[in-house]
């Protein structure tokens, strides 16, 4: 008995990664709850398992008063001086109380309430390991689809990817191997639950500092991030050294790195700019792949007014306003776009301060903004 016990103690604490005296606490509590159930008593009691021997001895708990009430929880002085002379009032006597039949009856009525508290913890460890990976990203596969979510396998759980998460240029199918994004890890009556996304900007985020040593390392940082998941996405980068371009870190040998995000995101086109303290050049990097005359700001209210030259200025806006957009998210100031004719009409352009930048200023790099569109 004792060897069995043990070894099989020692293989769930191997498979399943519980201790062994969360295990023999579980044990304990359900042998405690076949006693009071199979034998209809209500006593206080207490299970003492001894692995050595074996052996397994059920003592009721008493408290010692001058006078009983109830003889299952208490017992009289006299009684209890009986037992041990050194008993007094409030102390407790332990009295063995194990049945004869005992290890029958608990191990079968045992063995669903172990397997219970097995599962709790099983499910308390998921829980620990995945609340550190929320906000990260996973490579999982794709299991079965409903109406409402697809259902990704992460390993030991299944994660939930809701509809509104999923990529609207994307096809699933079972099997399918993808990378998700947890957002959430919630804590529930059935064990952990976790949500992913396709669409959120945190993914292509992780993505760029998988494929981007130099990100990944803090030479290169991820200043910004605006997404419209499936069709087009700009990303601001910084690098802390001027020795290294971070536009063209992002970017790769021969657009090696960039390339292997935007097949990841199944051809979602990308634009990679250069991220400045200076919010006219930041806005102005911002609406690559358009060339900027002029960024007028507004300080007091985060706004801007851009000029571009007349023929950009379909370009500048973008296909339903997305190219403005995402660059107004991407820098988080408002965005205006007037054309040049319209803003010499209005009397805003030229002005010798958007001269004075824009010839002269080399970190807006609009000749680059050609070529970083993916």
């Amino acid at each position: 008995m004792s060897s069995e016990l043990l070894d099989a103690l020692l293989i769930l604490e191997k498979e399943k990664g519980i201790s062994r005296d969360i295990l023999i606490e579980a044990i304990e509590a359900a042998l405690v709850s076949a006693y009071r159930r199979n034998f209809n008593q209500a006593q206080n009691v207490r299970i003492d398992m001894n692995l050595g021997t074996g052996t397994m001895r059920v003592f009721a708990r008493k408290e010692v008063v001058d006078q009983v009430f109830d003889p299952r929880l208490e017992i009289s002085v006299e009684d209890a001086q009986r037992i041990n002379p050194n008993y007094q009032v409030e102390d407790v006597v332990e009295l063995e109380v194990t049945p004869k039949d005992f290890g029958r009856i608990a191990a079968q009525t045992a063995k669903q309430v172990v397997t219970q508290r097995v599962r709790e913890a099983e499910r308390g460890i998921i829980y620990s390991e995945f609340i550190d990976r929320e906000e990260d990203i996973m490579t999982g596969i794709v299991q079965r689809l409903d109406s409402k979510f697809i259902y990704v396998s992460l390993g030991k759980i299944e994660a939930l990817l809701p509809i509104n998460e999923q990529m609207p240029n994307e096809r699933y199918k079972p099997h399918d191997r993808i990378k998700v994004f947890i957002t959430k890890v919630e804590k529930t009556t059935k064990g952990p639950q976790i949500y992913v996304s396709r669409t959120h900007p945190g993914l292509l985020k992780r993505l760029f500092e998988i494929e981007v040593p130099e990100i990944y390392d803090g030479t290169v940082e991820i200043k910004s991030v605006a997404r419209e998941a499936g069709d087009r996405s700009k990303i601001s980068v910084h690098s802390v050294s001027e020795d290294i371009d971070p536009v063209g870190a992002c970017v790769g040998p021969k657009g090696s790195r960039v390339q292997a995000i935007v097949n990841e995101l199944k051809g979602e086109k990308i634009d990679i700019v250069k991220w400045s303290d200076n919010p006219v050049v930041f806005v102005a990097n911002a609406l690559s792949p358009s060339k900027v005359l002029d960024v007028i700001v507004n300080e007091n209210d985060k706004a801007t007014t851009v000029v571009v030259p007349d023929y950009q200025l379909s370009l500048a806006i973008g296909k339903r306003g997305q190219n403005a957009r995402l660059a107004a998210k991407l820098t988080n100031w408002k965005i205006d776009i007037k054309s040049e004719t319209d803003a010499r009409e209005a009397g805003i352009f030229p002005r010798e301060e958007s001269f004075k930048l824009f010839g002269d200023d080399e970190d807006l790099d609009i000749e680059y903004q050609e070529d970083n569109d993916y």
